[in-house]
């Protein structure tokens, strides 16, 4: 009787082949071989040994994954890595010019904008991510912006602050281009 059960059992499933990817991740072209499950946090994490970004609630609730995605801020949990196949992906260890720190990681910090600091890669991309897209003009519109950015240390007066300065430091550089 055993036998016959055993005999009914379905074989499982052989798991998929890995598959290539390719992502210009913070100005490097680099191509993984990946399961096709890998999520993009995973793949900049795991594969690529970029731990700046932060697995939070691995849910897309909290914004400690938020990357870049070709200028876009996206939870990086939520998305698979197949799914940006040749995109531009920039991680908080991209935003560095060589030894110069962004313009939101200088404000950051002389805001005192993070506590225990978890959080903080995925404030500055996301606010990296508002900045260009030009929507805020308020503080108001800032945390309404940055809504889906979460600090569990309550620094958000200090988030706003710091954003608003990196705001007027890229504008006044945008002026000073022209």
């Amino acid at each position: 009787m055993a036998q016959l059960k055993a005999s009914l059992r379905p074989t499982p499933a052989p798991p998929p082949e890995p598959i290539p990817v390719t992502l210009n991740v913070n100005g490097v072209e680099r191509t993984l071989h990946l399961a096709p499950w890998t999520t993009l946090l995973d793949a900049l994490r795991l594969h690529l040994d970029l731990t700046g970004t932060k697995k939070g609630c691995d849910h897309g609730q909290c914004g400690a994954c938020t990357v870049l995605v070709d200028g876009r801020r996206i939870n990086s949990c939520l998305t698979l890595a197949a799914m940006q196949d040749g995109r531009k992906v920039t991680t908080i260890e991209g935003l560095t010019t060589g030894d110069a720190l962004h313009p939101l990681q200088e404000a950051f910090i002389e805001h005192d904008a993070f506590q225990c600091g978890y959080c903080t890669p995925g404030q500055i991309c996301s606010a990296a991510g508002l900045i260009a897209e030009g929507k805020a003009t308020t503080d108001d519109e800032i945390r309404e912006l940055m809504s889906g950015n979460l600090c569990r240390c309550g620094a958000y007066p200090n988030i706003v602050a710091a954003i608003r300065q990196a705001m007027a430091t890229v504008a006044t550089k945008a002026e000073g281009a022209s």
